[in-house]
């Protein structure tokens, strides 16, 4: 038997993350400059830190209980009322998991069999399709157009339901469009998903960064409440990637279920990583808004200097991702980003990391320093002038 022959065929074949494998090359570069982790540049406030290495010298080193620690979850649901209107039970409705990226994969493991398809609109997040696909579910994509402000239709969320579709993932603020569902939107698919019965799961780590109308939840639609999942966690909004705390909310009987997953294979998030995190949640308001206004002020900036620059690019509504058209190029996404690297050594992602629908885009990432911001635009509009572009 060949190794290949011994390694399970769904990893064999899962093509890896299209964002590290630049960023691995950038990083063995000197002087590039990169916008394209999605990582805020802000230093976690103080505040937070402090509880977080006040629980080490307390000792508060310990496992907690597997849903995780009942003040982090009491200050879950608090803000959740709090922010976006929408009521959980701190016993029965909140887990707190190891980021969202194990939320996502936990609960799909939970929801999913053989034969199943889960409804993706696409660009997306890379991390959806592989773990739909390693949960053993098949990916159905919607694409997502430009001219549509990158939301998901009524219509073609009637076109891609039938008989197979368990769930629909809903990420807004979009990764790596920066589209938004207002909650007009929401009132045109909230019937459709009524009467299939599927589930919406709703990734919201970018809930906090809405920037001409306050975020949507669509857990607030009483009448689908049982059949949406919410996930979230506390890198974006406050800052705190590497801390690793993420939450799922939903119904108690399948909290019930994906608990079983969360206790078998991670036991509990870290523990004075949660106790930051409840800081965080209940003292942190101040943190979200001014930071927000710093992550508007620069996507302002690189949005105008964009399409003075030649790339056509619309205001996105979230998140810090700027998503600009360079099919003026006739450069594929990859070939974009590879010569920009190689000539100018800028780093960004090319819009096919995000699926088929990605390509002739390219994702930039505004979570970065104004100054580094102007660099890599000074950059970009000497490669498109030097391939002819700018005109």
């Amino acid at each position: 038997m060949t190794f290949e022959d011994e390694i399970n065929q769904t990893v064999r074949y899962l093509k890896p993350s299209g964002i590290r494998r630049f960023f691995d090359i950038a990083a063995t570069r000197k002087g590039v400059i990169s916008l394209g982790v999605g990582e805020p540049d802000f230093i976690t406030p103080w505040h937070i830190r402090e509880e977080a290495i006040h629980a080490i010298e307390q000792g508060k080193t310990f496992y907690t209980g597997n849903k995780g620690l009942p003040k982090l979850r009491e200050g879950i649901c608090a803000y959740y009322k709090r922010r976006f209107h929408v009521d959980y039970d701190p016993e029965d409705n909140v887990i707190v998991t190891v980021g969202g990226s194990e939320a996502i994969d936990i609960v799909m493991r939970t929801l999913v069999q053989p034969g199943d398809e889960i409804i993706l609109p696409t660009p997306a997040y890379v991390a959806y399709a592989a773990i739909i696909e390693m949960a053993g579910a098949k990916v159905r994509e919607i694409v997502l157009k430009e001219e549509e402000g990158f939301k998901l239709t009524p219509e073609a969320l009637k076109d891609a339901l039938n008989e197979k579709t368990k769930a629909v993932i809903l990420n807004f603020p979009g990764n790596p469009t920066g589209g938004i569902m207002t909650r007009e939107d929401y009132e045109k698919i909230v019937p459709i998903l009524k009467e299939s019965g599927i589930y919406a799961i709703t990734d919201e780590i970018y809930a906090e960064l809405t920037y001409e109308q306050k975020h949507c939840s669509i857990a607030e639609f009483d009448e689908i409440k049982d059949h949406v999942i919410v996930i979230n966690g506390f890198s974006k909004a406050y800052s705190m990637t590497g801390y690793r705390v993420g939450y799922i909310l939903a119904k108690k009987e399948l909290i019930d279920m994906i608990l079983k997953i969360h206790q078998y294979t991670i036991m509990c998030a870290t523990t004075p990583c949660q106790f930051a995190a409840i800081e965080a949640v209940n003292n942190g308001d101040k943190d979200i808004e001014e930071m927000f206004v710093s992550f508007r002020q620069r996507r302002n900036y690189i949005v105008k200097e964009l399409n003075r620059i030649g790339l056509y690019t619309p205001m996105p509504q979230g998140a810090f991702y700027a998503f600009p058209s360079i099919k003026r190029t006739g450069l594929s996404s990859e070939e974009f980003c590879e010569r920009l690297l190689d000539e100018q050594s800028l780093a960004l992602v090319p819009g096919n990391a995000f699926g088929d629908a990605g390509e002739g885009f390219v994702r930039i990432s505004y979570a970065y320093s104004l100054d580094q911001i102007k660099a890599a635009i000074a950059k970009l509009e000497q490669f498109l002038k030097d391939g002819g572009w700018d005109k």
